[in-house]
Order: structure tokens, then C-alpha cells, then sequence
């Protein structure tokens, strides 16, 4: 049987050999971004957001708060929303990134994406990447979202322009053009 400490060693032993050390120096890091495999150099400390915005040039995810408050850098991980910012780059691994760049399909634009300029719902911008992804995710996952289910998928972000009851009519109307 084992005490605590114990435990806690034998589960970091398991932790540390799963996952290689790296740095300080940054180290090449390969990751699935809208169907592209793509290679870039990042410090361990770097977040996703920042891998996404700097080295690989997809300024359409944000960074506004840079602590998973506001939810303006949602990505997709594998077709769910996260906050890149609160994500280490070199955790990634095999995972798919979905960015607001690789929503559309060629110049077809994803329902949410169409939505949102259908209902004006946005105004500043800033949020409206997240935002989208949000959207996006829950329509993908739930053809028949209500507006209760709206408001859950984006209760996460902040908009200070107060967009919501667009975003919401956009996001059902979204889900209906989806149906057919």
C-alpha cells in the first residue's frame, strides 16, 4: 500500500517519463493546423495563442486578457473550444487546431461565420473570433441548439459591446441554414 508522498513520486515518475523535458532553448514543434502540418520554433513557455498569432501568422485568434477569462482566443482542439492562452504550445502534440482561419471552407464561409454578418453580431471585433468558434462547436455538436444552449456555449466570453442577443439569433439561425 502506498502513503500519499509515495503516490504523488510514482505518479510524477509516470508524468516526467511520458513527457519528454524541453528547453529553455526553444525546440521545433510540429503541429495540425487547419489540415497543415506545420513546424515551428517555440519556447516552452510559449502559449498556443502566441505560436498561432507570432511565428505562424494566424492573427485571427486573439489575445486579450491572457488568463482564460474572456475566451477572445478560442480555437478548436481536437473540435472543441479552448483557450489557446492558457495552453503551452508544446502540449499540443498530435492534437487538430481548428483557428478561425481554417472555419471557412475555400471562400465559402461556415454558417456561424455567415451568421454573424447576416445578424450583425459583432461591432468592435475583437471578440468575435472566439466568439465564432464557440458558436461553431456547439452547432457542429448540436444541430438543434436552443438559446439556453447558445448562452451556455458563450458564457465564457466577454464582450464589451454588448453583441449578445445577435450572437444568440445568429447561432440559431446558423443551426437552421446547417439543417436544411
Amino acid at each position: 500500500m502506498l502513503n500519499t508522498t509515495s503516490a504523488f513520486i510514482a505518479s510524477a515518475e509516470l508524468i516526467n517519463d511520458a513527457i519528454p523535458s524541453v528547453g529553455p532553448d526553444a525546440v521545433a514543434i510540429s503541429l495540425q493546423i487547419n489540415g497543415v502540418t506545420r513546424t515551428v520554433q517555440a519556447e516552452p513557455r510559449m502559449t498556443l495563442a502566441e505560436a498561432l498569432r507570432g511565428p505562424l501568422g494566424l492573427t485571427g485568434t486573439k489575445i486579450a486578457c491572457n488568463r482564460g477569462a474572456c475566451s477572445a482566443c478560442t480555437v478548436w482542439l481536437d473540435g472543441r473550444p479552448v483557450c489557446s492562452c492558457m495552453m503551452l504550445a508544446i502540449e499540443v502534440g498530435t492534437r487538430a487546431i481548428t483557428t478561425i482561419e481554417g472555419l471557412a471552407q475555400g471562400d465559402t464561409l461556415h454558417p456561424v461565420q455567415q451568421a454573424f454578418i447576416d445578424h450583425d453580431a459583432l461591432q468592435c471585433g475583437f471578440c468575435t473570433p472566439g466568439m465564432i468558434m464557440s458558436c461553431a462547436a456547439l452547432v457542429e455538436h448540436n444541430p438543434e441548439p436552443s438559446a439556453d444552449d447558445v448562452r451556455a456555449a458563450i458564457s465564457g466570453h466577454i464582450c464589451r459591446c454588448g453583441t449578445y442577443p445577435h450572437v444568440i439569433a445568429a447561432t440559431l439561425d446558423a443551426a437552421k441554414a446547417r439543417k436544411g
